[in-house]
């Protein structure tokens, strides 16, 4: 079993076919699975951290909890972009050192929840990729387009130490 096929089995994976939310990063499309998916928000304020990583550097308050806002865009060796109009937060939960931890995701822009069918999913190319082919569960083919699952496991124990320890209440 591949760890795209470990991963998607615990999280949400329906027979051949897996269901996400869909979303825009610079020009590419990318899909969360939708069971990590907690809201869906506008821009919110944020707060710079001095000293934390680019990928991590501001909090948000969702629903009075304080909670990381990560930009994948960096991750992913991309330039960081102002907001636009169409410009989201996805909050999701991801288990990071055994604790269910909620982060905040900027996105370009929200698609659609839909079915990926997992016959249409490959590993990444070992050769040409631009990204580091670890933090890629997999390609998957749509029409003619190609939707990115990234290894939020992967991404997130390289750049985790900002999101250790559970959220913070805000008083």
């Amino acid at each position: 079993m591949t760890i795209m096929q470990d991963n998607v089995s615990k999280t949400g994976a329906v027979g051949d076919e897996m269901e996400v939310l869909t979303f825009n990063l610079h020009g590419e499309t990318f899909a969360l699975e939708a069971v990590r998916v907690q809201e869906i928000l506008d821009m919110l304020p944020e707060t710079h951290v001095p000293g934390a990583p680019r990928f991590v550097g501001s909090v948000i308050n969702f629903r009075g909890r304080v909670i990381p806002l990560a930009d994948l865009r960096l991750a992913f060796g991309m330039e960081a972009t102002e907001a636009t109009i169409d410009s989201r937060i996805v909050v999701i939960e991801l288990d990071i050192k055994g604790e269910a931890t909620l982060i905040g995701l900027r996105t370009d822009k929200v698609n659609e929840v839909t079915a990926l069918a997992m016959t249409a999913s490959e590993p990444p190319p070992s050769v040409g990729m631009r990204w580091r082919p670890d933090y890629i569960d997999g390609l998957f083919k749509r029409g003619g387009e190609f939707i990115i699952l990234p290894n939020l496991q992967a991404i997130f124990s390289n750049h985790d130490a900002p999101l250790a320890g559970a959220p913070r209440s805000i008083n």
